[in-house]
């Protein structure tokens, strides 16, 4: 665990570093390799070329998607785990991310496939939004243990709502290319124009994080704690749901289930920087980045001739690690 002041900064500053360089080899080292002066003129002096279309249409969106993408997630996992004080909650574990694509299909598959990507947002948000408010539902009507009921109601929900999809799928086969786009979790074929349409929504969602992370500090000691120091417990529970659902339904309108990142990063930022959240949603912030480009990039090198999924690229690289930490804190 990184300890001084001096470490948590140096630490913060070479993530962010660290995330630079990958957005620049993501850019430059994917299914064609570029330089960097092709990278320079492309943003500086543009000249309609193929080079030039291709980067700034194709791969600039790519990385720039991968890394606010990779941010959302695992900062709505770090907010899900503390609101929950549940170490397995993330949005795709809760059901969230299953639930936001059920209702993208379901607009396009019977509404109007030629709907925009402002309006198949709001259909994110709101299946982000019902599921939740759902699997907690359930949560509270069970016996027991409320994190162990939680998680189950969240691992039925998303396999309900996964197999509604895919019903879907079969069934409007004339829409089966467009449902498709958010079905495999990718980031191919996503354009600019998809991530300036949710980006207010992530950059409003993660001002309210870091806002309320001194609220997440004292809410996941316990409510009875919380409300003993005066906090207005409901109130900020609404707030943090409404924080997660921006999060979690932004980055699925753009790219689809993406599992993993929100329950793997959280972790490691715990590993680093210790229970506080002040310190835990900026670290979640630059590793989730980190990760998606990185195993954009990756991916992208082990296979050059094909596109390999993102969220495929997630699971190898995050459950070996995850089951290492897993074993390192029991």
């Amino acid at each position: 665990m990184l300890q001084s002041r001096f470490s948590l900064i140096s630490c913060f500053i070479l993530g962010i570093v660290f995330l630079i360089v990958g957005i620049i080899c993501n850019i430059l080292y994917g299914f064609h390799t570029y330089s960097i002066n092709t990278l320079y003129n492309a943003l500086f002096h543009y000249d309609d070329s193929k080079a030039h279309i291709t980067i700034v249409t194709l791969s600039i969106p790519r990385a720039l998607i991968a890394a606010c993408v990779g941010a959302s997630l695992a900062v709505a996992g770090a907010i899900m785990q503390a609101l929950t004080r549940n170490s397995l909650a993330s949005p795709s574990i809760f059901g969230i991310n299953a639930g936001a694509v059920l209702f993208i299909t379901l607009a396009i598959s019977f509404i109007n496939s030629g709907l925009t990507l402002q309006a198949l947002v709001w259909f994110g948000f709101a299946g982000a939004a019902i599921t939740a408010v759902l699997v907690y539902s359930i949560g509270l009507l069970g016996r027991g243990d409320l994190q162990v009921n939680i998680v189950l109601a969240g691992a039925a929900i998303s396999a309900f709502c996964s197999s509604l999809t895919s019903i879907i799928y079969l069934v409007k086969k004339e829409n089966m290319d467009t449902v498709l786009f958010w079905l495999v979790g990718s980031l191919s074929g996503r354009e600019m124009s998809h991530l300036v349409a949710v980006l207010p929504y992530i950059i409003i969602a993660m001002i309210g994080a870091f806002c309320t992370s001194g609220s997440l500090n004292v809410l996941s000691m316990g409510e009875d704690v919380s409300r003993g120091l005066g906090q207005r417990t409901n109130l900020i529970k609404i707030v943090l749901a409404i924080i997660v659902v921006l999060l979690a339904g932004a980055s699925v309108s753009i790219t689809g289930p993406i599992g993993l990142v929100g329950l793997i990063i959280p972790h490691v930022s715990r590993f680093l920087v210790g229970i506080n959240y002040r310190r835990i949603i900026p670290y979640s912030m630059v590793l989730g980045a980190n990760l998606l480009v990185y195993g954009d990039l990756i991916a992208k090198q082990l296979l050059p001739t094909e596109d390999l999924p993102i969220g495929v690229a997630t699971a190898v690289l995050g459950v070996p690690f995850f089951i290492y930490l897993a074993r390192k804190r029991g």
